[in-house]
């Protein structure tokens, strides 16, 4: 039985019916200088359990290095709080919702027709949260306040940190038989030579609730199955929420209570940035833009290895698992995010690190013709050989995508020999990976490799689809899949999501749906509307299944390039290769912003329609190529 259920714009969970007691559960949402983790729940006496944890990625700590971003918990108890008769008011919830904010609705202990709706919400652009408290059927009861103004206090590489939380009273309202009144909590944080700052906890929701509307108005998806399209919705959240001010300008990140203030090869560059080309959000393309930039100035001469990520608001680097094959995520992604922004000179800006990615990758080839690497993106928290099967298919990816570049740039030879590059690696991905597996003629992950691993369907998303039949086969094995994701492994428990959602992106690109999307309704449901919601997370056991936000733009591009086949061909032009799943007559994907146009794109069995408001495509039920 799920836990929560679907409401117009999120999820709500009703803790009546909603699933045994006690439970409590995380998830983070952000703002541009601070995210929050919410852990929230029922404890067994029935009280509220939240703690709110703030991470501040502009305060660094000491040392500054990856995870040196100031941060706390504030449990109840550490803030400010209501009394009535002296007595702290305590919450019993009665439901919990979702839709950006978290909306807690309570009764009092105690005392009988009082509630409480308590609104939680990062600030949008200033670096604290809120909690707005409306106490609902108080008549004469006088409320106080307990422990008002406290500062909690920090020291870190930028001088000392101070965390105020303030609790205000906006004016009572007496409407007829009933009556409420509001507080506004305020927490924010600062150095403590800079000038104090209130928030209203109103105002900051109505901010936040803007921009989610803003991150979640593009890309509109109608497939008539309500969990796949709030799923998607709220992935579209998570995944462009997480983008931080930092000195080194707008820096998307993963999250998680470590990673801020910084771009990695893999989450930023081939994960999340390609995802926002096809959003056109103002914050995540700029955040985008500058990730890929920054990894520019460790491009030499003398072709050493860049950084697996940028650290530290892009002062420093973290380099610590080797080369984990980050040149062909650069160059996977870098061309992907310049075609589909249909942008030539943002393409010229990133033609330079597109194409010494590729060299580096082509430096980088063994006597079979595929790219050697130190590990890959589990940086050897799994063997992976001298070389993977990851790094040389994001290689492929990268070849393929940039010959299509350079043919838009004016340079058909570059196109050409790119090309060329890409069908011998084809080739040597196909004699050295391919491989026999329980029978599954699929994939190896590198030389030696006796188990089937769950990255096996990463070069479905490539286009390679020689192996696809059984390769799906293997994936959806009881070998790996099992009720709660896909393993790492066979035989282990360890499991990340990200190599599901390549292994979905993948096989609805090789065609399969039945299978697929049953498999993605019922992944959909389980990060939706389970025990552990609303979003696809990292990894189990390891960073206890945290919402980093680039899982969240990985789901998303199931849908772009899985389900509706969107893979674009040059700066102007783009196929479109929908599929219809058993069920569903007809689907949509309204408000693209991509190619620097709008367009919609509408599915049925007879035919597709692309429309941009000005020209109208109609191509056959299989899809076509579209062009500008």
């Amino acid at each position: 039985m799920n836990r929560w259920k679907i409401t117009d714009n999120g999820i709500e969970w009703d803790v009546a019916s909603g699933g045994s007691l006690p439970h409590r559960d995380h998830l983070e949402c952000s703002g541009e200088l601070a995210s929050l983790i919410l852990t929230y729940g029922v404890a067994e006496d029935g009280s509220l359990t939240l703690v709110q944890h703030p991470v501040f990625p502009q305060l660094r700590t000491i040392p500054d290095n990856t995870h040196g971003s100031f941060q706390l918990d504030l449990k109840l108890e550490d803030l400010p709080q209501l009394t009535i008769g002296g007595e702290v008011l305590v919450e019993e919830p009665t439901s919990f919702s979702w839709d950006g904010t978290l909306t807690i609705r309570s009764r009092v202990r105690g005392h009988e027709g009082m509630e409480v709706e308590r609104v939680v919400s990062p600030s949008v652009d200033a670096m604290g949260f809120v909690n707005q408290l409306v106490i609902y059927g108080i008549g004469d009861t006088e409320l106080g306040i307990r422990g008002n103004d406290r500062v909690h206090v920090g020291r870190g590489a930028r001088g000392v940190y101070l965390v105020e939380c303030s609790l205000s009273e906006v004016p009572r309202h007496v409407r007829e038989d009933w009556d409420y009144c509001v507080f506004s909590l305020s927490v924010t944080a600062r150095i403590a030579n800079d000038s104090r700052v209130t928030l209203s906890a109103w105002v900051e929701i109505m901010k936040r609730m803007a921009r989610v509307d803003e991150m979640t108005a593009p890309l509109q998806l109608n497939t008539g199955d309500a969990v796949v399209d709030t799923a998607f919705r709220l992935a579209k959240l998570r995944a462009c929420e997480s983008i931080f001010r930092t000195r080194g300008g707008l820096m998307h990140s993963p999250g998680g209570g470590s990673y801020y203030a910084a771009t990695w090869c893999n989450d930023q560059v081939e994960y999340a940035g390609p995802w926002f080309a096809w959003t056109n959000d103002r914050l995540a393309m700029e955040a985008s833009q500058n990730a890929y930039e920054h990894y520019m100035p460790f491009m030499g001469p003398n072709y050493h290895r860049i950084p697996s990520s940028v650290i530290s608001e892009g002062t420093d680097i973290w380099e610590g698992a080797g080369d984990r094959g980050d040149a062909a995520m650069y160059a996977y992604g870098a061309s992907l995010f310049a075609l589909v922004s249909g942008d030539r000179e943002r393409a010229w800006k990133l033609w330079p690190g597109i194409q010494w990615s590729l060299e580096y990758c082509r430096r980088k080839l063994n006597v079979a013709g595929v790219v050697e690497s130190d590990s890959d993106e589990l940086e050897g928290r799994f063997p992976s050989g001298s070389a993977n099967l990851c790094t040389s298919s994001l290689y492929y990816g990268g070849l393929r995508q940039a010959s299509c570049l350079a043919v838009d740039l004016g340079l058909p030879p570059v196109a050409e020999e790119y090309g060329h590059q890409a069908d011998e690696l084809r080739r040597s991905i196909e004699s050295y990976f391919g491989w026999e597996l329980h029978g599954f003629k699929t994939y190896r992950y590198y030389e030696g490799n006796t188990k089937l691993r769950s990255w096996i369907g990463i070069p479905l998303c490539m286009g390679i689809f020689d192996r696809a039949e059984d390769t799906i086969t293997a994936m959806y094995s009881p070998h790996l899949w099992f009720h709660d994701g896909m393993l790492s492994q066979e035989g282990e428990k360890t499991y990340w999501d990200r190599s599901l959602l390549y292994g979905l992106r993948g096989a609805f690109a090789a065609g399969e749906t039945k299978m697929t999307f049953e498999k993605l309704r019922t992944y959909s449901e389980h990060r939706l509307l389970g025990d552990h919601v609303p979003y696809p997370f990292e990894a189990w056991p390891e960073g206890a299944k945290r919402h980093l936000s680039a899982e969240s733009a990985l789901y998303c591009r199931i849908i772009t390039e899985g389900l509706f086949g969107l893979r674009p061909l040059s700066l102007n032009s783009l196929e479109v290769s929908p599929l219809l799943p058993d069920g569903i007559d007809h689907m949509s994907l309204k408000d693209i912003r991509a190619f620097g146009r709008r367009f919609d794109i509408l599915v049925d069995r007879n035919a597709v329609i692309v429309s941009d408001g000005n020209r109208r495509f109609v191509l056959p039920a299989n899809g076509g190529t579209v062009a500008w």
